[in-house]
């Protein structure tokens, strides 16, 4: 029997990113004041080293859930700008 590593990798992202969407929807509703700069920063940038690393080996499971992740990141990092210019 042999396991394919790459569903594997695929499932794992999958998971990740759909656990991730709540956060987002919150944020989408509750405006991002709950949010921390510094958390956004610190996770927007992991995740795009993730992604990085995912391109130069050339692992699709990791740039598709990581690039996927950092859109999210990125949508609430500009849902709390925002929110933030509207105060």
């Amino acid at each position: 029997m042999s396991i394919d590593v790459d569903a594997i990798g695929f499932m794992a992202g999958l998971l990740t990113t759909v656990a991730f969407a709540p956060q987002l929807i919150r944020t989408w509703r509750m405006g991002g004041h709950e949010l921390s700069w510094t958390m956004l920063i610190l996770f927007g940038t992991g995740v795009s080293l993730w992604l990085y690393y995912g391109m130069v080996t050339a692992s699709a499971p990791l740039m598709v859930a990581n690039g996927v992740t950092l859109v999210q990141v990125l949508g609430m990092a500009a849902i709390k700008f925002r929110s933030r210019a509207r105060h």
